[in-house]
């Protein structure tokens, strides 16, 4: 019991010594211990200063950059609320049934350079599932052939490839819009080659398939 004494007085002894004066008048500048919280090497708006050539200390705004402003016209811009930016049908929250633009080979060809670098590790090169992190212990990479992600519409898949989904992470911030859609056709089209059908073909390429 007398130790518990001892611990509260000292306790109590500390907290007077410490915090006991607050509020009280004094002459002596406070402690500061983040001085640089309340001093900052800042340069205020509206004010001069020899810094820039100029005198001014309000720059102007980088060129290229994109005020957020409904004021202002975002119709070719990636903040747009536009089906291409989003996948999505404008106003609502369903995804656009085909990708916005024209296939070409051109496309394919960045598609498939873009799946490679940012989708194969996991996917694999033939978006079985079977890359090199299911290789490692991952065992929840999606199979692309899968009936369920084959119906997805081209707007669900790009906004997965945007926003990630389960234990797959968002690829908006490394992929460009463009890229996004190159993926979602090469998709497509790998999804064609596994699950396609002579149908599928133009009757005037069928000739050229191998029996």
């Amino acid at each position: 019991m007398r130790y518990f004494v001892l611990l509260f007085v000292v306790c109590v002894a500390v907290t007077v010594a410490v915090a006991g004066r607050r509020g009280s008048l004094s002459r002596r500048p406070p402690i500061e211990l983040f001085p640089d919280m309340n001093r900052q090497p800042k340069l205020r708006p509206q004010s001069p200063d020899d810094f820039f050539a100029d005198g001014r200390t309000s720059r102007q705004p980088i060129a290229g950059t994109i005020a957020h402003d409904e004021n202002v016209s975002f119709t070719d811009s990636h903040y747009a609320d536009l089906p291409k930016n989003t996948g999505r049908i404008p106003g609502t929250t369903n995804f656009i049934e085909a990708m916005p633009g024209t296939v070409t080979a051109e496309l394919l060809n960045r598609g498939e350079q873009r799946f490679n670098i940012n989708c194969s590790p996991c996917h694999g090169r033939q978006g079985d599932g079977s890359g090199v992190v299911k290789k490692l212990g991952l065992a929840t990479v999606a199979n692309l052939h899968d009936p369920r992600i084959v119906e997805f519409k081209d707007g669900e898949i790009f906004n997965v490839i945007t926003y990630g989904r389960n234990t797959m992470g968002p690829y908006g911030a490394n992929v460009t819009v463009e890229d996004r859609w190159a993926i979602v056709a090469y998709v497509r089209a790998l999804q064609l080659s596994k699950l396609g059908l002579v149908d599928d073909v133009p009757e005037s390429m069928r000739a050229s398939l191998k029996k």
